[in-house]
């Protein structure tokens, strides 16, 4: 450990903080369920697989919510209608001229010409509710396409499959189908006495070392520090944040942690700790 214990050598502890146990914990954990009810047709996913935020991991079976969206799509498609009442209105526009005219030279009675304009009018009307049914048909559409995309489950966060509760057949109702884990980056929990209580701010860096990593070293930073102290055990929490890009470091590992003072010397990240490692 020559190279990598020199390049680690851990500095002073920060205004007389200890060294303290810790445990390693998934930055988030989310139990994924279905919006809606519904027979589950594939999960595309199996337990420790690594996901992406939003991708596909469960489809409920939607063939009538597929049907409906093609009936939908038809609709939206369809513009007869609206051809048809634009021909009437232009036929009804030009006849209207055209009794202007023999209207102005007495040829026809007034009544003749109202009925005439009675006519454009309402193939105007015609057009205009033509193009509303046309926007209701979009609008169909678009509900149809969110039913049908509620069919489908997407991952919330980038992470790892946990658990998988339910398979292929079952029904997705209110129990969770599948659990994730966000690793990157991860929670380091650490409870502290309460005589350090205003020592640990937040942006202190700290020195983390996971107990199957004996020759790793991690910087971590303090994230939440409790306001509240717990008066039974004489404690308060504090939480930090460890980057983990590459997976090296799985969640529900104990550690140590060493808060630093600014400029007490040099960590590295889980990345740069991996690197040196191999370089060994």
């Amino acid at each position: 450990m020559g190279l990598l214990s020199a390049f680690l050598a851990s500095p002073a502890m920060a205004d007389g903080i200890p060294d303290m146990d810790c445990l390693i914990e998934p930055h988030m954990v989310v139990d994924v369920n279905s919006s809606v009810v519904g027979k589950i047709e594939t999960i595309s996913v199996e337990k420790s697989d690594l996901v992406e935020k939003g991708q596909t991991l469960v489809e409920l079976e939607s063939d009538v919510e597929r049907a409906t969206v093609e009936l939908a799509r038809a609709r939206v498609e369809m513009d007869a209608e609206l051809r048809t009442y634009k021909t009437s209105y232009a036929f009804a526009k030009r006849k209207l001229s055209r009794f202007d005219d023999l209207y102005r030279d007495d040829v026809v009675p007034l009544h003749n010409k109202d009925e005439v304009e009675t006519e454009a009018n309402v193939a105007a009307l015609q057009i205009r509710q033509a193009r509303e049914n046309h926007r209701l048909a979009e609008l169909e559409y678009e509900r149809a396409m969110v039913l049908l995309e509620q069919r489908t489950v997407r991952s919330p966060i980038t992470g790892v499959v946990v658990d998988r509760f339910k398979a292929p057949g079952e029904f997705a109702q209110d129990e969770p189908i599948l659990r994730l884990a966000q690793l990157d980056p991860l929670n380091i929990e650490v409870i502290v006495p309460a005589s350090f209580f205003g020592k640990i701010q937040t942006g202190m860096k700290a020195s983390i070392i996971p107990e199957t990593h004996t020759d790793g070293n991690y910087l971590a930073e303090v994230t939440i520090v409790d306001r509240v102290v717990d008066a039974s055990s004489g404690t308060f929490g504090v939480r930090l944040e460890l980057p983990n890009p590459d997976y090296n470091i799985p969640g529900g590992l104990r550690c140590s942690v060493s808060f630093k003072s600014e400029g007490t010397g040099k960590q590295t990240t889980a990345r740069q700790s991996s690197k040196l490692a191999a370089q060994r």
